[in-house]
């Protein structure tokens, strides 16, 4: 008889939970309305020349085979500005196959200082970190730009970051980013990720002043600042290493500025399996960051929550999802409109919304991340505890 009763009870849970997932849909449609509108008034500035143009050293951590990375390193070697530019790359092993890239980059641009750093120590849990410590000792200018090996730059890139840390106020320069995908499915929906989810919500983010970004696509400071906040050492076991970087440059009273302009990040997973893991690994970064405020992010997958609601079999339902989506899609094409981004195929952009949401729910169940090869527990405090040294 309980049963029976229950069934009733069950259905009106059932009811109250679609309500629920519509009513954020909802709520969710108007916010990427918001995001729409921000990213079509995103400014690009045109670089300021600083008064000074001091060397600089940029940090380049590679990790694997990565297509195009000699295209990328080149880049940096044409750099409009007017003073040396040393390049160092590091790498953990020599037979990394990155180490090709670099030699063959060093051929082309024989005038360019282009370094290369093997060192396999292990500083720490995060083995980016652990290649920049190992870097630290060949570094020959105090004005220091890190750029992961993914990034994609212009000409004006090096100029327009020294000009900005001439402030003594910011001790840190970042830069946001958009995705450039491959030919393969995988990596068209990596960039489609960023470009619909993180590039909008972060600009928003940003306009309305409630996020203080610090990410690894680049990041300039100078030598005594870092010294300053412990140097890499102290982020050697962090899994937001940049975010972690950049609390702690504000820490120390410094402000850390975003440059009014965005980079490139080449996308390079080839199954759906390396897709998943990689953006696993991003949402429980977030999640560790800040929990509660990732919680609330629910509400930027209208979409699928759309469709969740549709199981009461509500007419608004119906026309909920179809908001949702076209709102997805007109972020999209602002963020393609407004940077200058190939158009991706519509089909996608659902495909990829029922992916984030597979991913955001997913990301509440474990503490696991897999990175660079390996296979991490995320510790309470953030930081990284390789799996393979838990077992007994």
């Amino acid at each position: 008889m309980s049963i029976v009763h229950s069934i009733p009870d069950m259905a009106s849970f059932v009811v109250s939970l679609c309500d629920i997932c519509l009513a954020a849909a909802f709520v969710g449609c108007i916010l990427m309305l918001f995001e729409a509108g921000f990213v079509l008034s995103f400014h690009d500035e045109k670089p300021v020349d600083g008064t000074v143009q001091p060397p600089v050293t940029i940090l380049k951590p590679l990790h694997g085979a990565e297509p195009g990375l000699a295209a990328r390193l080149a880049a940096f070697c044409r750099q409009d500005y007017g003073r040396p530019i040393q390049i160092l790359c590091g790498a953990p092993d020599s037979a990394a196959t990155s180490i090709t890239a670099v030699r063959s980059v060093k051929r082309e641009h024989p005038d360019a200082a282009i370094e290369l750093n093997v060192d396999p120590r292990r500083q720490g849990s995060n083995r980016k970190i652990s290649n920049l410590i190992n870097m630290m000792p060949r570094v020959r200018h105090d004005t220091i730009i890190l750029s992961d090996s993914d990034i994609v730059v212009h000409r004006g890139y090096v100029r327009a970051l020294v000009a900005l840390l001439e402030d003594p106020r910011i001790g840190a320069v970042t830069c946001l980013y958009h995705g450039i995908g491959g030919d393969g499915l995988w990596s068209r929906l990596s960039a489609l990720a960023i470009n619909s989810h993180f590039l909008p919500q972060a600009i928003t983010g940003l306009a309305i002043k409630v996020t203080k970004p610090c990410f690894g696509a680049t990041i300039a400071v100078e030598r005594s600042t870092l010294e300053r906040i412990g140097g890499f050492g102290r982020f050697a076991d962090e899994l937001a290493d940049d975010y972690a970087i950049g609390m702690a440059v504000r820490a120390a009273g410094y402000e850390v500025a975003t440059a009014p302009f965005l980079v490139g990040h080449r996308c390079f997973e080839r199954s759906l399996r390396q897709l998943v893991l990689h953006q696993i690994r991003i949402a429980r970064t977030i999640k560790n960051i800040d929990p509660i405020g990732y919680a609330g992010t629910i509400i930027t997958h209208p979409w699928p929550l759309a469709l969740l609601g549709m199981l009461s079999g509500s007419t608004a339902a119906a026309l909920v999802a179809v908001a949702a989506l076209a709102s997805r899609v007109a972020v999209c094409r602002c963020v393609e409109r407004r940077f200058g981004l190939p158009r991706e195929n519509l089909w996608l952009i659902p495909l990829q919304d029922i992916i984030a949401f597979a991913v955001y729910v997913a990301s509440f169940f474990g503490a696991t991340v897999h990175w660079q090869g390996a296979d991490y527990h995320v510790a309470g405090d953030g930081t990284l505890v390789e799996e393979d040294l838990r077992r007994p």
